[in-house]
């Protein structure tokens, strides 16, 4: 492999922008939450109910912000009225229908396919209930609380260019291009590869789903693995999350196939574990802050209804782990 890639971008120069990006994702996380609790003392939500509809649980991301919104509510004096549906659609548009009839004093739904939940926000915005999200890019949400998912797609994708050396073969999972955090990921993924024509994403694309994630991805990557037997014929895989990512590095373990390096976002504790072990084929992991996410977006309802004007949307920022820098992403965490 040589050292410099037809794009002009030496491998070094990619290392250096990629330990930059992981640098920045640290400190900034540290800031965040070192400064938020000082600025905002004296919220509250005394006497307030206050609705949080969650798609789903089942990931730890969900349940992270979901139970952190919920403990939240109430250290602020509110009322949660919190609801699951399971990741299922129709559940989902029938607890918010439930929840627009309650009358809350606001509402905030935790990530959701927008065609499915956009009409329900709506909704509940002409119903005079002030609609706020996590990671739902809806022009109901009068604020939306999620990550810099611009800074995770491009960083993450320097990253998985370092590692590779600026070409080769990558397998991709696309499956919920209609969820935006995962579409911005994405497209971050390919504005990055386009400066490096030798790196290729193999087509088709692969489609993630739900439920029964980490089995499908590892049924998928089996296949593709047999498909392409050569060492070298396939570089990395990435995901616009962590779950796919578990079992895409399950499958590439189980073949023998460890050069192969994966890749996925959220900070999934067992994604982390495999990420701190050198033997693993996890390479990286730009881990989320779920709670500070949920606890941020109740704060910012607090702030709504005590009058204060809000921005489009408010940044929780990541960081990115990767073989180097685990354990100390991990501690940060709180889950190291």
């Amino acid at each position: 492999m040589t050292e410099e890639t037809t794009s002009g971008f030496g491998r070094r120069e990619i290392l250096k922008l990629a330990a930059v990006a992981g640098a920045t994702f640290a400190g900034a996380g540290v800031f965040a939450q070192a400064s938020a609790s000082a600025a905002e003392d004296g919220l509250s939500l005394k006497g307030k109910r206050i609705a949080i509809s969650a798609t789903g649980t089942d990931h730890y991301f969900d349940l992270q912000v979901y139970n952190a919104q919920i403990e939240e509510v109430k250290r602020l004096g509110g009322e949660p009225i919190a609801v699951d549906a399971g990741r299922n659609d129709g559940k989902l548009i029938a607890q918010l229908q439930t929840l627009v009839a309650q009358k809350p004093d606001a509402l905030v739904q935790i990530l959701g396919t927008l065609s499915v939940i956009d009409p329900w926000l709506r909704k509940a915005r002409d119903a005079g209930i002030p609609v706020l999200t996590v990671d739902v890019g809806s022009t109901n949400s009068l604020n939306n609380t999620t990550s810099d998912n611009w800074g995770i797609g491009k960083d993450l994708a320097l990253q998985l260019v370092s590692d590779i050396g600026g070409e080769g073969n990558i397998v991709v999972f696309n499956g919920f291009y209609g969820v935006t955090p995962c579409a911005i990921r994405y497209d971050q993924l390919v504005n990055v590869i386009k400066y490096f024509p030798k790196v290729k994403i193999l087509q088709p694309e692969l489609r993630d789903v739900i439920p029964n994630t980490v089995q499908d991805a590892f049924t998928q990557i089996t296949a593709i693995l047999n498909k392409y037997p050569e060492k070298g014929s396939i570089k990395a895989v990435w995901s616009g999350w962590d779950i796919p990512q578990l079992g895409a590095t399950q499958a590439i373990a189980a073949a023998g196939r460890n050069e192969i390096r994966t890749y996925g976002v959220d900070g999934s504790p067992e994604v982390l574990q495999l990420v701190a072990d050198p033997k693993s084929p996890a390479a990286a992991d730009a881990a989320q802050q779920p709670a500070e996410i949920g606890r941020v977006a109740i704060r910012n309802v607090a702030k709504l209804l005590a009058g204060q004007t809000l921005p489009r949307e408010t940044y929780v920022p990541a960081l990115l782990a990767n073989k180097e820098n685990v354990g100390e992403i991990t501690k940060k965490l709180g889950i190291g």
